[in-house]
């Protein structure tokens, strides 16, 4: 049984990689080999330099930055108020509050997408920014997370920094973050890849190239009347992924470890 199943394992991670693997030896031949696997093929970069010539790729980049930082940062806010309110307060509803905050949990957010489209067009923000953000900045997720990780502190430290002269929000951020900082990584990470790579609700609110991210921006590689070339769709994919790649190959112990300490599957 041990051996059926490390041989299932190796074979779904070859099933995985394989993607990547034909995405890296296309971005580094020229069209000629995209699909000629030939181990003599010669190296080549020209597919980067046309990549990143036919989009604005430096200017994508700061515009997913922006937006994945400006959801981050609105989340984590939120997320950690709500959560320590669920977790360490009673107050009126609260259970009928909080079965709805897990409501959200079951709706896809495709769903909400034209309610969404009329709540920021109504507040006059389609093109921005800031549009693509708020409609993800209150996450059900982060608060369910947040909060079973806040229950799992003891009151007894509570009690302690009462004593100390700690106000509510002094006993927030002097005990009970610095306590769940393996969780705030853990969500993070989920966070940013997951808006990262986020393409249709940017796809529908960003129209001109000041604020498309490098999901939208991608996009015209695709257009069938400039043909298909893939080699240079990989190179711009590979250009588009590199900096999640870069930061997991950099934090790949922290990332492991945040995930075994939160429980995420």
């Amino acid at each position: 049984m041990k051996l059926l199943q490390k041989i299932a394992t190796y074979l779904l991670a070859l099933i995985w990689i394989l993607p990547l693997f034909y995405t890296f030896w296309a971005a580094f031949h020229s069209e000629k080999y995209s699909a000629n696997f030939d181990i003599f093929a010669p190296l080549s970069i020209q597919s980067f330099y046309d990549a990143w010539n036919q989009a604005p790729f430096l200017h994508y980049l700061i515009n997913t930055f922006t937006l994945v930082t400006i959801i981050l940062i609105g989340q984590m806010i939120l997320c950690t108020l709500a959560a320590y309110a669920f977790a360490k307060f009673d107050f009126y509803g609260k259970s009928v509050a909080f079965f709805l905050v897990l409501m959200q949990l079951m709706i896809m957010p495709e769903n909400l997408i034209l309610e969404n489209y009329k709540t920021i067009s109504y507040l006059n923000l389609v093109d921005t920014t800031w549009g693509m953000a708020i409609p993800y900045i209150a996450s059900a997720f982060g608060i369910f997370l947040l909060r079973q990780t806040f229950k799992t502190i003891p009151t007894e430290l509570d009690e302690a920094a009462k004593m100390e002269g700690c106000s509510q929000l002094g006993i927030l951020f002097r005990v009970y973050i610095p306590l769940s900082k393996s969780t705030y990584l853990a969500y993070a990470l989920v966070s940013v890849s997951y808006h990262w790579n986020n393409f249709l609700w940017p796809l529908i609110i960003a129209n001109s190239n000041n604020v498309k991210p490098l999901t939208v921006g991608l996009a015209i590689f695709a257009a069938p009347e400039s043909g298909v070339q893939w080699s240079t769709i990989s190179a711009a994919t590979l250009i588009s992924v590199a900096p999640l790649l870069l930061a997991f190959l950099i934090f790949q112990k922290q990332f492991v470890n945040s995930f075994l300490h939160t429980g995420i599957k």
